[in-house]
């Protein structure tokens, strides 16, 4: 059908004012913030910073992310400083990680993440205070679980994977998941980036770890255990999430056998906590819709507690007995993480599209 002179005009107009409102949404479209380095912790006690510290406050003060900037949707707001190093705490856990990647205001493509927070340590490995950086994050959450009381004869415990017919296992049949054909498909562990993970841990090693007279008077309890009765160290070790607060020396076992399997024998147990697992799966996903990129992903960790009793104490009095040593783990969580901060930012022309720790 043909357009009439009146109908043409108004076709015209009419193209004129879409092509308007078309600039005029290029010209409100947002200034991206580049984020170069953030440092991502999971709670804070009372103020970000001038009080009693939590996991986020060394990093906010030392680093000196003083200026705050909001994220679309959520209460919690991103800190800065002029260098371009950020920082959050995710109290509202995987919500406030969502808003921010969705956030149109901020840029999120070159962005180094350092996943940080405390954890409870193996006494067979390391000592509280002790700051592990993880080439996997181990999921221990999806398993079959059975009553240790009711465990068949030779089991060292009731926890295996689904699909398999026993502890320390992988599972036999993939498709016991139905829609899944693989095993490796089933992983529990969640791979970093294990170059960018050595060049931080090599360029942190020798940061010097601090420590406390009470938590050293502590350490004496751990009788058979060399390792724990160390002062605070700095190593490469992994992470194991899991919602539920495991302790005791069974679990502990579980812990390191979990993880030796998933990563076919090449990982080694060294923290747990109770988000990591969580926060690998969105980063994941955010991955996949093209909003961050998984090789600029770290975690590092440091430890607050055992994650079981010394010898001759009850599993019930040492279970949650973070409080002596976790603002020893708090401090040297930031001092094993700020020298891979600085090497980022002052070298940041390099790094910006270069990750290190490639070949």
């Amino acid at each position: 059908m043909a357009l009439g002179n009146t109908d043409l005009k108004r076709f015209n107009a009419g193209l004129a004012l879409a092509g308007l409102l078309c600039a005029g949404s290029a010209l409100a479209a947002p200034h991206k913030e580049e984020i170069k380095v953030l440092v991502v912790a999971n709670w804070e006690v009372g103020a970000d910073k001038g009080d009693e510290p939590g996991e986020y406050q060394d990093w906010v003060e030392r680093l000196h992310l003083d200026e705050e900037r909001p994220i679309r949707g959520v209460q919690e707001k991103l800190r800065r400083n002029a260098d371009g190093v950020y920082g959050i705490a995710l109290k509202s856990g995987s919500i406030d990680l969502h808003a921010l990647a969705l956030d149109p205001h901020y840029d999120l493509t070159h962005t180094y993440w350092i996943f940080t927070g405390i954890s409870g340590v193996n006494p067979n490995v390391a000592s509280v205070g002790s700051v592990a950086w993880a080439r996997w994050v181990v999921d221990g959450d999806a398993l079959r679980e059975i009553d240790d009381r009711t465990v068949p004869k030779g089991w060292p415990y009731g926890l295996y994977a689904i699909g398999a017919d026993k502890p320390d296992t992988l599972p036999a049949d993939a498709n016991h998941y139905g829609s899944v054909t693989d095993v490796a498909e089933l992983s529990k562990a969640y791979p970093l980036n294990q170059g960018l993970a050595n060049w931080a841990f090599n360029l942190s090693k020798n940061t010097p770890m601090a420590d406390d007279p009470a938590i050293a008077e502590r350490r004496k309890a751990w009788k058979g255990f060399p390792n724990a009765q160390k002062p605070p160290m700095l190593i490469m070790g992994e992470t194991l999430g899991a919602l539920r607060y495991w302790h005791g020396p069974s679990r502990n076992e579980w812990a390191e056998k979990w993880v030796k399997l998933w990563t076919k024998d090449q990982g080694q147990f060294v923290m747990t906590n109770e988000e990591s697992q969580t926060y690998q799966l969105d980063m994941r996903t955010l991955a996949r819709l093209g909003y961050v990129d998984l090789n600029r992903v770290m975690v590092l960790r440091s430890g607050s507690n055992f994650d079981m009793p010394p010898p001759g104490v009850p599993i019930t009095e040492s279970i949650g007995d973070e409080a002596p040593g976790q603002k020893l783990a708090f401090d040297n969580n930031e001092r094993a993480g700020e020298p891979v901060v600085h090497e980022l930012i002052a070298n940041w022309a390099t790094y910006r599209t270069h990750i290190p720790g490639q070949n």
